[in-house]
């Protein structure tokens, strides 16, 4: 029954205008569909109806049939089982290489995209340059202005190693492939961050000491300097919010609060948003850019945007 209600569980009843889809019984309608999407994988009726219990493969389901505008998951369940239905059902947008992640850092005196802190485990430079294009599209799209800065361990050619012949690389791919934008690398946080950093180590970059998107050099550094940015500082994070599908997607860490989960449905919200603008017009002039404003959670100009939100059941 698809009508505002209480939902399955002892919280207080949901907002009028919300929808709340019971999931038992509601993805017989997908079985056949599922079935052809997944065929060459051998699906069946009895498989599909077993994936379609969980309220992941649901959710993203309805996603796929136009039900819903996007999906956000990920308190109660790993980012594996969040974003593994979306990449075999959804699959990524024309032309892109790879699904990647960003976090807004709500820093006191600016908003900063961190990228990839969740998905990509050990990018080579080519899936590097490609992450820094997305997050800096990321980033224009709610209105930060973005200054590429691709981090490493050492500024410049101060350090040598795989590593920093990684980062090296990744810069050159990242300029040829948008060389409008303001992109450096290696750089080290401070130098990328601190200004008064910047002007001793990197005095000539259009980029250090002013950077506004940190691209790290794999998630283990990634998310590491998120999480200690987060809890050390009290700074707000939102995200993970994924770049590259063909339709929103987004992931909550399983530590979630409820200001990130409603940021992130708010994200979600304006990426259906652009989405459907950019079918529209695929040619599109400037948009009115979004600022990313942490007093209001209200969708992006036009009709109702549906987010679907699994919610597990507890018994």
């Amino acid at each position: 029954m698809r009508s505002p209600r209480r939902c399955a569980c002892s919280g207080p009843p949901c907002r009028q205008g919300v929808d709340v889809l019971d999931p038992a019984g509601a993805g017989d309608r997908f079985v056949d569909r599922l079935i052809a999407l997944r065929a060459h994988k051998g699906m069946t009726a009895a498989i599909a109806q077993e994936r379609l219990s969980d309220p992941i493969t649901l959710a993203t389901m309805m996603l796929e049939a136009g039900e819903v505008d996007g999906l956000v998951a990920g308190a109660a369940h790993t980012t594996s089982a969040t974003v593994r239905p979306a990449l075999e059902l959804i699959r990524v947008a024309p032309c892109v290489r790879l699904v990647s992640s960003v976090f807004f850092m709500c820093l006191p005196e600016e908003v900063v995209v961190y990228a990839d802190c969740a998905i990509n485990p050990d990018p080579s430079a080519a899936e590097l340059a490609d992450i820094a294009v997305q997050s800096a599209a990321s980033a224009a799209a709610l209105g930060i202005d973005p200054r590429v800065a691709m981090i490493s361990f050492s500024t410049g050619s101060s350090g040598s190693g795989r590593d920093v012949d990684k980062v090296a690389e990744a810069t050159r791919i990242a300029r040829e492939l948008r060389p409008d934008l303001a992109i450096d690398g290696p750089l080290q946080y401070d130098t990328a961050a601190v200004a008064s950093v910047a002007r001793t180590k990197r005095p000539d970059s259009a980029v250090a000491g002013r950077a506004t998107v940190f691209v790290f050099p794999d998630p283990n550094t990634g998310n590491t300097t998120y999480k200690a940015v987060q809890r050390s500082a009290d700074v707000v994070s939102i995200g993970p919010m994924l770049q590259g599908m063909a339709k929103p997607v987004n992931d909550l860490s399983r530590g979630a609060l409820v200001e990130d989960i409603v940021y992130t449905i708010a994200l979600t919200a304006i990426q259906s948003a652009s989405a459907a603008q950019l079918r529209r017009d695929p040619d599109p002039p400037p948009p009115v850019r979004r600022k990313l404003e942490l007093t209001s959670t209200g969708c992006a100009p036009g009709r109702r945007r549906h987010v679907a939100h699994p919610v597990a059941r507890h018994h």
